[in-house]
């Protein structure tokens, strides 16, 4: 500061070098919480500060304490706790976490948004971020624009894109195209659409991702990256040589070959169906990787 500026205008930017300062503080939280295990994946692949998540119900997606398999142990290296169990909302329990910021979902079945001014009221300050519609890519350089952190984002990024061309250029993928398919998902059937992140994926590694036929667009149920269909329209539906099975393991694909509607489709008799792993329902950096891993595995 130069000693020979007038008094008025040393305090001036004194106070102006003092905003800055606070907001520089205010884009770069020491400690983040998120209640959206959705999005909990996202924050461990930028190295932010996250010091505790919601948890979802235990299940073959989780480990024991709720936390998804594809990034448990990175939490728990990290020492991540446990904000609270099976998507229970507990206020206090946020209260307790003492966040600098909160992360929030817009949508789906952790969302806390409903909350949001309740929070607000308590003095936490809360992002809400919307993974239906966004890439984790998407997520994470906006959590990064919003917390100063905007280089461990783009670092992820990286990291992420060049673990996907190294394996694009060690594999050599099916030469006809492929359906994705979500098969007997709690009783649903789907097929991806293009715009999907299995989908995008895939074509990143090489494949050519074939869509629901324009003919059964009507007999779409419900859409969202994934068009639902019933049983009886799969064979239909499934327009590829092969086809990938989303959120799947060894034991879906027998289920998918020895299911006697679908006999006569060629990736059924020629035996290429492909699981793309259990934690391919949502792909964030972690679920990404295994993914890609669970792909190159059949084509190397």
């Amino acid at each position: 500061m130069n000693p020979r500026l007038p008094a008025r205008l040393l305090s001036a930017a004194v106070l102006v070098l003092s905003s800055q300062l606070a907001l520089a503080a205010a884009t770069a939280p020491a400690r983040i919480v998120s209640t959206s295990p959705s999005v909990t994946g996202i924050l461990l692949a930028m190295d932010a500060p996250l010091v505790a998540s919601a948890a979802t119900t235990p299940s073959r997606l989780t480990d024991d304490r709720g936390f998804f398999s594809q990034w448990a142990n990175i939490a728990e290296q990290r020492h991540v706790q446990v904000l609270y169990r099976n998507l229970q909302f507990d206020i206090e329990a946020v209260i307790a976490s003492d966040p600098d910021l909160l992360v929030v979902s817009a949508t789906g079945a952790d969302s806390v948004v409903a909350q949001r001014s309740e929070l607000e009221a308590q003095g936490i300050n809360t992002l809400v971020v919307d993974y239906s519609n966004q890439s984790w890519q998407d997520i994470a350089s906006e959590l990064g624009q919003r917390t100063g952190l905007q280089k461990q984002a783009q670092a992820a990024i990286q990291r992420f894109d060049q673990y996907a061309a190294d394996t694009a250029a060690s594999i050599t993928p099916a030469p006809g195209p492929v359906s994705v398919v979500g098969y007997n998902i709690a009783g649903s059937y789907s097929i991806g659409r293009l715009s999907s992140p299995q989908a995008r994926l895939l074509g990143t590694l090489g494949f050519k991702v074939a869509e629901l036929p324009q003919a059964l667009t009507a007999k779409v149920t419900r859409a969202s990256d994934f068009q639902f269909i019933s049983r009886e329209n799969l064979p239909a539906a499934i327009t590829g040589d092969s086809v990938f099975l989303l959120s799947a393991n060894d034991r879906d694909v027998q289920a998918f070959l020895a299911d006697p509607v679908l006999a006569n489709l060629p990736a059924v008799i020629h035996k290429r169906v492909y699981a793309l792993g259990p934690s391919s329902f949502r792909i964030d950096y972690y679920s990404g990787r295994q993914m890609i891993d669970a792909v190159a595995a059949h084509f190397r």
